[in-house]
């Protein structure tokens, strides 16, 4: 069983859907308790950092968190949730993040013409740097993006795969059990579900639970 958090702010249905088409049972839910008896979790994410933190502070949701990745068991943040694994953003104002990983969201910044917008809307390239149980028997291809800011000055040896969009993109990270995906995997076509399987492959052979 996996776990989609709901603390407000998530994509639920495309998520779940997208777990129900790799036959994966899931439960979706914002108690503690009922997530803490998952074999994973997914964070997703959509709209504001600021916003994401409060509320997690809100439902103490980061303290679960916490406790989650330190039983072992493996936890993927997707697109905001990526931001959120992060030390802090400067979207609207600088906010500590969840700290799980090293490194600092920044805006996109675009060219001023027609070749870099931002938002980053649509398909890009992945490029893969490093091996990964995530990314295995995956091909280098065309995932869905859809945001206005960036993991910056992140640790490379957590960087697993980028794009490029006026600068280059951190598109999957991944130390340990922790790993976010910066695209919609749910929306990513074959993929994205390659991609998506692997994790629940990784949740499955976890031991902590």
């Amino acid at each position: 069983m996996i776990g989609i958090v709901d603390y407000g702010m998530g994509n639920l249905f495309s998520v779940s859907k997208a777990l129900e088409r790799i036959g994966i049972p899931y439960v979706i839910s914002e108690s503690p308790e009922e997530l803490s008896q998952t074999k994973g979790l997914i964070l997703p994410g959509v709209g504001s950092f600021k916003d994401a933190m409060a509320l997690l502070k809100e439902k103490k949701l980061d303290e679960f968190l916490y406790d989650y990745v330190d039983s072992g068991r493996p936890l993927l943040g997707i697109c905001l949730g990526m931001q959120l694994l992060f030390q802090e953003s400067e979207e609207n104002g600088l906010t500590e993040g969840l700290s799980l990983l090293k490194g600092r969201v920044k805006r996109i910044p675009a060219d001023g013409g027609d070749k870099v917008k931002v938002p980053h809307m649509g398909w890009n390239n992945l490029a893969f740097h490093q091996e990964s149980p995530v990314l295995y028997g995956t091909e280098e291809g065309f995932v869905y993006f859809v945001h206005s800011y960036y993991v910056a000055e992140m640790d490379k040896e957590a960087l697993l795969a980028s794009t490029v969009y006026s600068v280059e993109i951190p598109a999957v990270v991944g130390r340990g059990n922790i790993f976010g995906m910066q695209f919609h995997p749910e929306k990513s076509g074959r993929v994205g579900m390659q991609l998506l399987t692997n994790f629940t492959k990784a949740m499955e052979q976890s031991e902590a639970i």
